[in-house]
């Protein structure tokens, strides 16, 4: 979850703090969310956060901490998609699942359909479906996502082929940047709407309100009297 639309070598250090402050899914599931979302600070999408805490809680409650070994189970869980789930049935269980990645689909179309303009996640999945060895998951998607990169490092830029594709925002100026500000003020102490308004300048208080109310109603942050904080 930690790896979805952000770079390993900025997971990595995030990682491994949150394993240490939350070795199990059961210490994460008594956290209160103010803690996990202090701790995430930095990484973004701090949705993903929330979506982790409750995931951890849903399995406490409902498997007995037992991560689902099945992926459409698995996809019942708080934040878990197709992505994440076949993710995790590949790399945790090795079992043959199919899922698509930014470097696994540069090596795809890259091999597959390079004359092509339009390519579909069901024709990169199909590729993947016939290629995959089986019982060999987990070692061949890691060869796939090094192979991938390799070939982003090699200048191989053919992603906006595939009709899947989303290139992400520019983070200055973005809802991101600004829902991102607000966390962060919060996690030191709780704030007015008019400081937190004003946390990136006078030109964005509209969009920094905006995001304030729909943190609020998304849970992620309360409100007490005139003030607001990150939930208890």
């Amino acid at each position: 979850m930690m790896l979805q639309q952000t770079q390993v070598e900025r997971v990595i250090p995030y990682y491994k703090k949150f394993v240490q402050t939350y070795p199990t899914i059961q210490a994460l599931a008594r956290a209160p969310l103010a803690d996990v979302l202090k701790i995430w600070q930095g990484l973004g999408y701090n949705r993903r956060a929330k979506f982790l805490h409750k995931a951890a809680q849903q399995i406490v409650s409902t498997y007995n901490g037992k991560i689902p070994t099945d992926a459409a189970e698995l996809e019942s869980v708080w934040g878990i998609g197709p992505y994440t789930a076949h993710a995790v049935m590949t790399f945790a269980f090795n079992h043959d699942a199919v899922f698509i990645e930014t470097n696994i689909r540069t090596v795809i179309i890259h091999h597959f359909y390079k004359d092509d303009e339009s390519i579909s996640e069901e024709d990169i999945a199909n590729v993947l479906k016939k290629m995959l060895p089986h019982g060999e998951a987990r070692a061949w998607y890691s060869a796939l996502m090094d192979y991938g990169a390799y070939l982003k490092r090699s200048g191989v830029r053919i992603n906006t082929k595939a009709k899947g594709y989303t290139k992400q925002s520019t983070f200055i100026g973005s809802d991101r940047q600004a829902r991102g500000a607000i966390l962060k003020e919060l996690s030191i102490r709780p704030a007015s709407a008019k400081r937190l308004s004003g946390l990136l300048g006078d030109d964005r208080k509209p969009q920094l309100s905006l995001q304030l109310g729909k943190l609020l109603k998304e849970g992620m942050i309360q409100k007490k009297g005139t003030r607001y904080q990150l939930p208890a």
